[in-house]
């Protein structure tokens, strides 16, 4: 199955929900980052929610998610935007645990409990928007709901969800987003959130073969969404080598002329896909005129 989201409305427009398969998307990233187990699983419910969360966006308008915890993990970086595309990595791969207490990968532990989450959106205008809230489990999802209700103002259940084969492969990823818009009763929002409550883990439902569509007709109802659109996702990095020359043209001629004289080269890689990029000192010598000409 291709990875791809759905925009939906229902209960007669009272709540909007997203869904996605991200499994190719998630592996994708997991083989570019190396991760182990409970790193691939905290990475790939990041790169689900943002995927999620550009589909809110118009136009060429994207965000960028940061999940700054004090695990062992460290900062987990995401980038999407309004077409599917979504990117993402960890500052430490290499991190695994036992399952915990409910038998399940320990993102928690991999992540901590204290830190922040912080979205930044460019929205095409002057100023970026920027909202952060302190992670309250560690566990990505529940702390996407707590910065959706606290930094937009918008009550929201947020459920996302992967699998490890044993040879560390993806098995199953996706999630959903539910918001509630405003005028929605309290008895809506009640049976709302007993229905999250009680709804089976997204990966699970995934790995069972449920497409977007299945996933919130089982929760709201068969007759009851309606579909708005649907959105290939994939992963797709924006490095190049053209805007890493441009890059090391910015760095002025003189620090050009250190990194050929001291390192005969240059070797930059990329935090998101780790494609390496060479530079030899020929290319080097171009790119210091080209910044002395600018």
């Amino acid at each position: 199955m291709k990875d791809y989201l759905v925009k939906a409305t229902t209960w007669d427009g009272m709540v909007r929900a997203y869904a996605a398969t991200t499994t190719n998307t998630v592996e994708e990233s997991r083989r570019r980052q190396d991760t182990y187990a409970t790193a691939s699983a905290a990475l790939g419910r990041t790169v689900t929610i943002t995927a999620m969360m550009g589909a809110m966006l118009k136009g060429d308008n994207s965000l960028t998610v940061k999940v700054e915890g004090n695990g062992p993990i460290g900062v987990i970086v995401a980038d999407g935007n309004a077409i599917g595309d979504v990117r993402g990595y960890v500052t430490n791969p290499h991190v695994d645990f036992d399952l915990n207490a409910k038998g399940k990968l320990d993102v928690a532990r991999a992540v901590g409990t204290e830190g922040n989450i912080g979205v930044v959106k460019d929205l095409g205008l002057k100023d970026y928007f920027t909202g952060q809230v302190p992670i309250v489990s560690g566990e990505i999802s529940e702390d996407f709901t707590y910065y959706f209700a606290n930094s937009e103002q918008i009550p929201s259940a947020v459920g996302a969800g992967v699998l490890v084969n044993p040879d560390q492969s993806i098995l199953a990823a996706g999630g959903f987003i539910v918001q509630v818009m405003p005028g929605a009763s309290e008895e809506l929002i009640a049976v709302l959130e007993d229905k999250i409550q009680n709804f089976p883990a997204i990966s699970t439902l995934i790995r069972e073969g449920n497409s977007p569509e299945q996933i919130l007709e089982r929760l709201f109802g068969k007759d009851e969404v309606k579909i708005h659109e649907t959105l290939p996702v994939q992963f797709k990095c924006k490095c190049s080598r053209e805007r890493l020359e441009n890059a090391i043209m910015g760095l002025g001629s003189e620090e050009i002329q250190k990194m050929i004289d001291e390192d005969h080269g240059a070797e930059a890689t990329c935090h998101f896909c780790n494609e390496k990029y060479h530079f030899t000192e020929n290319e080097l010598e171009t790119l210091k005129h080209s910044a002395n000409g600018k």
